[in-house]
């Protein structure tokens, strides 16, 4: 019998430590409770507070479970009585009082979050496709009229509202930035507002929080927070047309991208590449992942992408690329010149 709970203890101490080693393997997870702004921190006080409540209520119950196993009295006079004034207390009275409270908190942050402040600066319109993210700005804070289309990475200044008008082209999705902001579903045929204030600089994840098809863990994207300065400045580079090859390796893959089914899927704004279905590729040579942030932006790795995206993300819409290893390598020359 010994060796038996022995056994079973060292296993489970492997489980749990193998469990340990991969989880920190795997990298810090964004929290809703390491807020960075003031939506994600109504959440994250909200969640605290539940806990507590919770908290006490177990260790009531407990408390209530062990006291009559330790302490036996006599019974009273009127036990019938006092059992139903114990239940009205306890079981009615006093749960009323905390599930109005959190109703009452919980529709005030429902407002909150609904109520943007006036006027937020700057509007981007995020559109959700399977399994990508495309942003578009307009507004007077990005401080240029050009259009500035991103894939997978956007940019916002730190302490400035910004309002997002949250759309899809195929099916639901749910936008989701855990220390910034609560998820907003994106529903076909609607648009839904949210919208968020970066209390510091950084670099957020986000990810797609409603399952929307094979490759839904595969749709994240980054938030950049920078300051106003910094923010305007990426704009109006990202507002300018695509860069011109400099190279003959480089102006081989414009002619392959913009003369084959790549223009038919992206736009290369400033070429004759104008389609829709793909990510806007005019500024992809400085984004620092690719995929739906699956792989780093390399060169190796945007010539595997080229060559083959479902060796990389399997069901991805892009079909494999019937392009011979040299014309791949010039299309990568062309791509990553685009910065």
């Amino acid at each position: 019998m010994c060796a038996g709970r022995t056994q079973y203890v060292v296993t489970a101490g492997a489980l749990l430590l193998s469990a340990s080693v991969l989880t920190a393997c795997a990298g810090h997870p964004p929290s809703t409770l390491e807020p960075d702004g003031p939506k994600a921190s109504e959440v994250a006080t909200s969640w605290w507070l539940l806990f507590a409540v919770a908290a006490a209520v177990c260790v009531i119950v407990i408390a209530l479970a062990i006291i009559p196993l330790v302490i036996r009295r006599r019974a009273r006079a009127d036990p019938d009585n006092q059992g139903l004034r114990f239940v009205g207390i306890f079981g009615v009275a006093i749960p009323a009082v905390i599930l109005g409270g959190v109703f009452a908190l919980g529709l005030r942050d429902l407002s909150n979050a609904s109520s943007p402040p006036s006027p937020t600066q700057v509007t981007i319109d995020v559109v959700a496709h399977q399994w990508w993210w495309e942003f578009r700005y307009s507004g007077p804070g990005t401080g240029t009229g050009s259009e500035v289309v991103t894939a997978n990475e956007v940019h916002v200044p730190v302490g400035v509202p910004v309002e997002l008008r949250l759309s899809t082209a195929d099916v639901i999705h749910s936008f989701w930035l855990p220390q910034l902001t609560p998820k907003t579903d994106l529903i076909p045929k609607k648009v839904n507002t949210t919208w968020l204030t970066v209390s510091k600089p950084g670099v957020y994840r986000g990810e797609c929080a409603e399952y929307c098809g094979v490759e839904h863990a595969y749709m994240d994207f980054e938030l950049v927070a920078q300051s106003t300065t910094d923010f305007r400045a990426w704009v109006a580079k990202q507002g300018q047309p695509a860069a011109q090859p400099t190279s003959a390796l480089a102006r081989q893959g414009m002619s392959l991208v913009t003369t084959t089914t790549c223009a038919s899927c992206h736009t290369v704004r400033g070429t004759a590449a104008d389609g829709t279905v793909g990510p806007d590729l005019t500024h992809v040579g400085s984004r620092p992942r690719i995929g739906g942030q699956i792989i780093s932006n390399t060169p190796d790795h945007l010539a595997s992408w080229i060559d083959n995206p479902q060796n990389i993300k399997p069901g991805v819409k892009m079909p494999p690329q019937p392009l011979s290893q040299s014309e791949t390598q010039a299309v990568v020359a062309y791509l990553e010149g685009l910065k």
